[in-house]
């Protein structure tokens, strides 16, 4: 049981992450508009969000540069033009996937970047380049933190070989990821335990980043508050791929530190997110992606399910556990 000074209490090591841009980009090809980013940037600063990540830096090799959003490539150029020098105390990070991003060009050295920190995405069998990239990131200046995805698929051996790995990298913040957004705060208990005994040994802070395909993401994320982790990424009005993440407003609402203040999300929600889905931008939970969720499985069937417009949802249950 958790002591309630875990929940009630001001943790200055709190980091909040907002990952509007990046997870919400996925539901809309990462279409912002200009006015949408300054806005979300604006209320981060009000909120006292400590970090606003602004997009991935996305190989302009493999992904069509015409068929995505600016904020799916994060130029340096573009971050500068809509955002400015960010001279304030919120800081700038994008997510950069192994395998899937040019790292070695396209990020520039800390000091010519308005960036701050490199978020490295990663599946357990590709460790080695992302230590690869993590050690680039460090070196050309960055905080650096990693997301192992799609833990809940991993075996538990291989995964605490991974986090060995990690904490004998320079990697500063290691990340429990919810992917299938399939966890229970029970499972999650366990989870984080087994990050911060590497935490603790090698000295990194431990993040969470969950999704809400069970309607768990904020409570999964209380969870972690509890259990020791201290970077925690949120979305406004929970928008990500699929069923969402965990609601920043819904966490801001939650910490105690006095430096955030969550009637500014209320506002942005009201004003932006609100317009968002009556344009047609289609995120949060629905029963397609707690199937998905409670089986476990990415939700790309779930996405497609939606995208097709289907409502068959017992017939979606029959194809997904091989009974069609």
């Amino acid at each position: 049981m958790k002591e309630i000074s875990k929940l009630l209490g001001y943790r200055e090591s709190i980091r909040v992450v907002d990952a509007t841009l990046r997870d919400g980009g996925l539901c809309n090809d990462f279409y912002f508009t200009d006015d949408f980013v300054r806005a979300l940037y604006q209320t981060n600063l009000k909120a006292g969000v400590d970090y606003m990540e602004v997009g991935y830096k996305a190989s302009k090799d493999m992904f069509d540069v015409d068929k995505f959003g600016k904020w799916k490539f994060c130029n340096d150029d573009d971050i500068y033009e809509v955002i400015g020098e960010n001279n304030t105390q919120l800081k700038l990070a994008v997510m950069a996937d192994v395998g899937r991003t040019d790292y070695k060009t396209d990020i520039r050295e800390r000091k010519d970047s308005p960036l701050d920190l490199i978020r490295v995405a990663t599946y357990i069998n590709q460790m080695p380049g992302a230590i690869h990239m993590i050690e680039d990131a460090k070196n050309k200046g960055y905080e650096v933190s990693c997301n192992i995805m799609a833990v809940t698929t991993a075996q538990e051996g291989d995964l605490k070989v991974a986090l060995e790995m990690l904490g004998e990298s320079p990697v500063d913040v290691i990340y429990i990821v919810d992917s299938f957004g399939s966890m229970y705060p029970e499972q999650l208990a366990r989870m984080a335990d087994m990050y911060m005994n590497v935490a603790e040994k090698y000295g990194k802070k431990i993040g969470m980043h969950a999704h809400n395909n069970q309607q768990l993401a904020f409570a999964n994320t209380i969870e972690a508050v509890g259990d020791g982790v201290d970077w925690l990424d949120a979305t406004y009005n929970g928008m990500g791929r699929g069923a969402g993440n965990c609601l920043m407003e819904n966490l801001l609402a939650f910490l105690k530190n006095p430096k955030y203040n969550f009637y500014p999300a209320v506002v942005f929600v009201e004003n932006h997110m609100m317009k968002l889905k009556e344009e047609g931008v289609h995120w949060g939970y629905d029963l397609q992606y707690m199937l998905t969720g409670v089986l476990n499985q990415h939700p790309r069937s779930a996405i497609r399910f939606t995208k097709e417009g289907r409502k068959d949802y017992s017939e979606f249950y029959k194809e997904i556990v091989g009974l069609d």
